[in-house]
Order: structure tokens, then C-alpha cells, then sequence
């Protein structure tokens, strides 16, 4: 049979059975759902390494050990953060304004996986889809098809262990652009969960459906002259490292004035990295980026000494990351793109209203609503950088890749980051649960004959009681 049809189908019939499978997901109670994504917490914390090993494997991509890191993450903190969450039934009673807000589940969704984070993007879509009382469809890239296939099984079966209905949480066998295009446009299909490449993302929005998309991470990092050089170092090559640059939130550029640019250079130095010549640099963004101006898969989430023995340059086997010396930001411009691997921009500039032009212009070029990194004690600079600096998320004195996903911040922690509207992204969140329910809004008129009909004080209902009216609200309505 021709493959494009049979993925086609394929998407249809899963589609079909998730909807099936949302009928009764969305009668759930939240004890019920709660259930759910604890079974699949716990099995997918269980199976992290396995699955680390055979993304490694399947994509080339990072290390098994920062894999490993990102499953536990999707498992245990995303679990952390959203288990008290109440997302369906009645939500909130404001007795004052005389409203209340019922929690409804947006219904299907299509989640769109990544190649660089294959098997951690599972869990935490599938939690966050759960919690919420949706059903998901997985579209892996096709890179990774067998390792975000066994993820997809590992959460299944956990969640149907725990009651799930069969069909909610699946996975297509035969990724194609055409099997994930037939997906995204399934009449089942009610919302899209993008994450991956730019043309994906653009295609999740060109559905016809709502969409949560995620634009390039391109995040520079500022080292004021406040900062713990020593520290700020290290964060920053932590997060370079972390995974070998594979999260999107890692920084990309370091930006510095020109007094701080001995100090910070002799620390780079110091901690492993390698300011390469102007020929090696050279050599280096020939494998960078292919003709058509997309970045190389071969260099992707490989170490710093393998990207410089590809570019046949020579460096210590103890690099941990390249860096080259820029001063331009454009399309000409290689090292000012995002690059997912343990590669830098290092620019110098001679004053903080430069330093400010200057991310800016990283930002706008590429990278805009993502995310951005500073490094100081001084708190005005934190305040006059957050109010001009056009990102969603905005990390002082921490590794962007680990602060980005809540890892090493209180942010919500997640692996899809929106970009908000000047991203191009409908969400600046990181997005959770909240993101994927409907609030249905309950409103008493504020005047009956002439009178003020207020909310009775106390209800003659059990909260047992209000909650199977809300359900039932919810089937009848949706």
C-alpha cells in the first residue's frame, strides 16, 4: 500500500478513538484524572533511563545521563506542579460578584514531537493533557519514531492501568509530514500542542485549528559588570552542556562591556572553553548550517571536540564549548542564529546602552518572546533590562536551559515555552494544564424585579453533589 495513504488513515482512526476515548475522559471526576497521572509519573520516572538510552541511540542527539535528567524531570516536577491544580468541575464560586467558573476540557489534542527532546516531551505533554481531561494523539518526527513510540506505550499503559480510557494517549506508527498534517487537521482534533521546527509550527498554525506553537530560541546572556564572573561562567557552560545545547531556552550568545571582556574571557578560558580564529570560525559555521541556511542535524547535541573535528579543526579534547568573537547580528551573520549544540557568539560592546541595542537585535533578528539570561548583583539592571528586553522569560543568575523549563527557577515547569504574540506564538506561558481547558462561566443576573439577587450564603448541596451537576453540565453543553 502507498505509505502517504496508510498514515493518513492511520491519523484518522487514532483521532476517531481518542474522541471516543474523550467521552468518557471528560465524565472524570479530578480524584479520577489525579489517579491517572500519578500512574504515569511514576512509570515513566521508572523507565527514564531505558528511554534516554534509546533516544540517544535512535536520534544521536545529547547524552544518555542529561536525557535521563529531563525524563525524571517530565515525570516527578511536572507532576509536582500540577497535582493540587483543580481543572475540572467548578473551578472557582465568587458569591460577591455572583459567578462561577467551571473547568471543560478543550477535548483532543494533536501533540507535535521534536527529534531533540523526544521522549521527555511525552510525559509532560501527556500529564499536562490528562490533568486537564484531554486525550492526545503523539505525531513523532520521524528521527525519533521508535523511541517516542515507547514512551507513548509506556504512558498508555500506565494510564489505562489506572482506569484510562483505551485510545486517549496514542501515537502514530507512520510519521510523515502528510500523516501529521492529516492529524492536525482531523474535525476530532480540537487544539494543537506544536513543538519542533520552524516549519512545523508554521503548518500547526495554517490548520484551521487553535494552536499552541513555539518559536526559536536564539537567548543571549549579558555578564554586567555586578556579576559573579566565576558563576556566571559556569551557569552558562551548564546550560551550553546540559544535553550537549539541545533545549531550546540555552543560551546562544554572551554579551559583556568591553572592561568586563578580559575577566570573562580568562574565566571562559579557565572552565573549558575555546575562542576560536577568525578561520576556525569560519570552518566551524561552514558545518553549522547547510546551504539553504538550516542548521545541520550532524552538528546537532554533539559535543563541542566532535563539531570541531567535523569543521577539521584541532582543539583540546577537554572543550566543553567553542565560542567565537562577532560583532554583527543578521542573516549573514552564522553565529547570531540559534544553534543547538555547544556553540557561542561572544560579542564586546562598549558601553550597557550597546549591550541593550545589541541583545535586542539578537532577539529581533531571531529568538523574540523566548527567552534571555542576565547575570548581576545589581538590581537597577535587572529592572531597566526587564522592561525593554522582548522575551517571555527572563532568567537572572541561573542556566537558561534549566531556568527556562522551571528547573532551576519557580517557573511552571514544562518543555513547551511559549513565545507570546511577538514570538508569534498565541501563549507566553510555559505552557500547563490551564492552557489546555475551557472556562465555562455560570453568571446570576444582578437585579430581579427591580432587587439585587445575590448567591445564597451556604448551599444545600454536598460538594459531591456540585460536582456530579458540573460534570453533567459539561456533557450536556460540550
Amino acid at each position: 500500500m502507498d505509505q502517504d495513504l496508510t498514515s493518513r488513515q492511520e491519523a484518522r482512526d487514532l483521532a476517531k478513538r481518542a474522541q471516543e476515548a474523550q467521552q468518557i475522559l471528560r465524565g472524570f471526576t479530578q480524584d479520577k484524572l489525579d489517579a491517572i497521572c500519578r500512574a504515569v509519573s511514576e512509570a515513566f520516572e521508572a523507565a527514564a533511563a531505558e528511554l534516554a538510552q534509546l533516544a540517544c541511540k535512535e536520534t544521536g542527539f545529547g547524552n544518555p545521563e542529561d536525557k535521563t535528567v529531563k525524563n525524571r524531570f517530565a515525570a516527578r516536577d511536572v507532576w509536582n506542579a500540577i497535582r493540587d491544580m483543580k481543572t475540572v468541575g467548578i473551578l472557582r464560586q465568587d458569591r460577591e460578584a455572583m459567578v462561577w467558573d467551571v473547568g471543560v476540557p478543550v477535548g483532543v489534542l494533536a501533540g507535535i514531537v521534536p527529534s531533540t527532546n523526544p521522549t521527555s516531551t511525552v510525559c509532560y505533554k501527556a500529564l499536562i493533557a490528562l490533568k486537564a481531561g484531554c486525550g492526545i494523539v503523539f505525531s513523532p518526527h520521524p528521527a525519533a519514531a521508535e523511541c517516542t513510540r515507547r514512551a507513548c506505550q509506556v504512558v498508555s499503559m500506565a494510564a489505562e492501568s489506572a482506569g484510562c480510557p483505551k485510545g486517549a494517549v496514542s501515537c502514530l506508527t507512520a510519521p510523515t509530514m502528510e500523516a501529521t498534517e492529516e492529524l492536525m487537521k482531523c474535525p476530532q482534533v480540537r487544539l494543537i500542542l506544536a513543538t519542533g521546527g520552524p516549519g512545523m509550527v508554521r503548518a500547526a498554525y495554517s490548520s484551521g485549528k487553535p494552536a499552541i506553537g513555539v518559536g526559536a530560541g536564539n537567548g543571549p546572556a549579558y555578564i554586567h559588570q555586578s556579576a559573579h564572573i566565576e558563576q556566571a561562567v559556569k551557569h552558562i557552560f551548564r546550560s551550553k552542556t546540559f544535553d550537549y545545547g539541545t533545549v531550546c531556552a540555552s543560551e546562544q550568545s554572551i554579551v559583556v562591556e568591553r572592561d568586563m571582556d578580559e575577566p570573562v574571557s580568562r574565566e571562559i578560558l579557565r572552565q573549558g572553553g575555546y575562542f576560536l580564529s577568525d578561520g576556525e570560525a569560519e570552518k566551524v559555521a561552514g558545518v553549522l548550517f547547510r546551504a539553504d541556511g538550516r542548521l545541520n542535524p550532524k552538528v546537532v547535541g554533539r559535543p563541542a571536540a566532535t563539531i570541531a573535528e567535523l569543521a577539521g579543526i584541532d582543539v583540546p579534547r577537554s572543550t566543553r564549548v567553542l565560542l567565537s568573537r562577532q560583532s554583527q547580528v543578521g542573516p549573514k551573520s552564522p553565529y547570531s542564529w540559534e544553534k543547538l549544540c555547544p556553540v557561542l557568539a561572544y560579542y564586546v560592546e562598549d558601553s550597557q546602552d550597546e549591550v541593550l541595542k545589541k541583545c535586542v537585535a539578537v532577539l529581533q533578528h531571531e529568538g523574540a518572546g523566548h527567552s534571555f539570561m542576565l547575570h548581576a548583583t545589581d538590581e537597577q539592571v535587572v529592572r531597566r533590562f526587564a522592561l525593554e528586553i522582548p522575551v517571555s522569560r527572563f532568567m537572572v543568575n541561573t542556566p537558561g536551559a534549566l531556568g527556562g523549563i522551571g528547573a532551576s527557577t519557580n517557573l511552571f515547569p514544562a518543555l513547551t515555552l511559549g513565545c507570546g504574540a511577538v514570538g508569534g506564538s498565541s501563549s507566553s506561558n510555559n505552557i500547563g494544564p490551564m492552557d489546555l481547558i475551557n472556562i465555562r462561566r455560570v453568571a446570576w443576573g444582578k437585579e430581579n424585579d427591580g432587587k439585587t439577587d445575590k448567591m445564597p450564603e451556604t448551599t444545600p448541596y454536598s460538594e459531591d453533589t456540585i460536582e456530579a451537576l458540573a460534570a453533567e453540565i459539561i456533557r450536556r453543553l460540550t
